[in-house]
């Protein structure tokens, strides 16, 4: 999309010819959408920490699970994918504001310098690191013996992007997952970044959000369900900035 932006009149102009005021929510959407492709290609979620371990995350989508962990205060989070671990980290710091929960981590590798952080992080009580094929049958049964019955959670899957290894993940792990609580196929912005240079050669079909959008034709137990804003004085957003689109699948049943 070619977007023309006129600071002065404060007018964006798009290529189908549209005239939008700068202050209206289209002008919103169209401009975070234009801000995350260049976050994207600068590498802009690779400069934040949280409580001294790199997240990898736009600060946007944390303070939305921070606003759903809150309001469900479910039992576990489940995530896929540790990296560094941060965003363990950051669901461990809100179960312990909350006193409660904790904090299930899948990877196939932990690399041994990040074990050792986590492992002597100040948060290590609440956090449980599983090294393994997040996919694999006997790793979802791991995690099911670390999840009691009755128990609340809530799914994160942020591993391998790939469609396949997405719709197996989202086939394996919606077991745990409450009625109307989530579970959420992270980083579907690579359908949107799929011209960048950093993009695989198939982003534009392989990536988390196609993988979603299958999974819940075959599964009507969920649907696409982006969590309400709890606070919202704007009168007129319609969407935020995210990395996430069309992540949060909710189960109603």
């Amino acid at each position: 999309m070619a977007i023309s932006i006129d600071s002065k009149t404060r007018r964006v102009t798009l290529d189908d010819g549209r005239d939008i005021a700068f202050d209206s929510p289209e002008a919103f959407e169209v401009l975070s959408a234009l801000w995350m492709r260049c976050a994207w290609e600068t590498k802009y979620v690779y400069t934040f920490t949280w409580f001294g371990r790199p997240i990898i995350q736009v600060p946007d989508d944390m303070f939305r699970v921070q606003e759903v962990l809150y309001r469900l205060k479910p039992d576990v989070v489940i995530e896929t994918g540790i990296a560094h671990g941060g965003s363990l980290v950051f669901y461990a710091s809100i179960f312990e504001a909350m006193k409660r929960g904790r904090v299930i981590g899948v990877d196939i590798e932990v690399r041994p310098h990040n074990r050792k952080a986590m492992e002597e992080h100040e948060l290590r009580h609440r956090i449980e690191l599983i090294e393994a094929d997040a996919i694999a049958q006997s790793t979802v049964d791991r995690v099911r013996s670390l999840v009691k019955d009755g128990e609340t959670a809530i799914v994160f899957l942020d591993s391998n992007h790939s469609y396949a290894h997405v719709r197996a993940e989202l086939e394996a792990y919606a077991q745990f997952v409450s009625v109307g609580s989530y579970i959420v196929a992270t980083d579907g912005i690579m359908k949107d970044v799929a011209d960048s240079p950093r993009a695989g050669a198939d982003w534009e079909h392989d990536n988390p959000f196609e993988a979603a959008k299958d999974f819940l034709a075959a599964h009507p137990e969920f649907v696409e369900e982006t969590p309400t804003w709890p606070f919202d004085e704007s009168a007129s957003l319609r969407s935020g900035v995210t990395q996430w689109p069309g992540a949060w699948l909710k189960r109603i049943r």
